[in-house]
């Protein structure tokens, strides 16, 4: 048995289901010297500071209703930076039945979902190939929360957080609660796939594929930049100022970089 918006099913307590969401972003760069790359690295340190991260998850908060309870920052050297968020349920008045919808969750003008224990973290990792150029950013969040809302809903202001060329999302219910004649409950919402929490304006820049597990909860949706404009990936010049072969080695290698990434493994040309 599941609830939706539609049942009402009254509980025995407290609604004891986690739900838990792993959004890893990924973001690549082509950079033809140690001063390029230094200078990207220096950029990525700047854009996100565990100052930008912690307004980034002080956003998520508000859009699932949660009161921040305690914030740990720390930028690290030489790169990186690590941001966690304990936080607690904050009542909002009148919380639409809509937050049970598999649909596309605010931005944060529109402050609607509740949060009950639980926590929000950040941890980044900028690195680079030893010998060929690509740079590679990745930032890895996790929101889990307790009670009936999804963590999904904070997808959509995530998505437009990030400089994105690869997502890797995740997401599983864990546990169980119990309606109030003590039949467990182990999922208290419909959904069929994380896509659906992506605004289509998004996903249309995307090519995305589903790996779900529906009998287990546990749904999984990697995503890959559709269009490829070599100038989005350079850093200090563009295209223009590239001979006609330097061009063609550029785009294999960054494309090759977001392939092996998209698929979880190394490509062999």
């Amino acid at each position: 048995m599941k609830l939706t918006h539609e049942q009402h099913i009254e509980l025995h307590g407290f609604n004891n289901l986690t739900k838990s969401l792993s959004f890893n972003m990924y973001d690549i760069c082509f950079t033809r010297t140690k001063e390029e790359r230094e200078a990207y690295l220096e950029y990525i340190d700047e854009q996100y500071s565990a100052e930008r991260l912690t307004k980034i998850l002080n956003q998520v908060a508000d859009i699932i209703g949660a009161h921040v309870l305690n914030i740990a920052s720390q930028d690290f050297e030489p790169q990186g930076a690590s941001v966690t968020l304990l936080v607690s349920e904050a009542p909002v008045e009148n919380a639409p039945s809509e937050s049970f919808e598999e649909s596309p969750g605010p931005l944060p003008e529109s402050v609607v979902m509740q949060l009950d224990k639980s926590h929000i973290t950040v941890h980044t990792y900028p690195e680079y190939h030893p010998e060929e150029g690509i740079s590679t950013f990745r930032a890895d969040i996790d929101v889990s929360t307790c009670g009936e809302i999804s963590p999904l809903k904070a997808l959509h202001y995530l998505i437009r957080s990030f400089e994105t060329d690869v997502m890797i999302i995740d997401y599983r219910v864990r546990g169980f609660t119990r309606d109030k004649n003590g039949h467990k409950l182990f999922i208290d919402h419909e959904i069929s796939s994380i896509q659906n929490y992506i605004p289509e304006d998004v996903g249309d820049f995307f090519d995305m594929i589903d790996v779900n597990v529906y009998q287990e909860h546990i749904f999984h949706t990697k995503c890959k930049l559709r269009e490829f404009d070599l100038n989005n990936y350079l850093f200090g010049y563009t295209k223009e100022k590239l001979s006609a072969d330097e061009h063609i080695e550029m785009t294999e290698r960054i494309k090759l970089e977001m392939d092996e990434i998209f698929y979880g493994k190394n490509i062999t040309l």
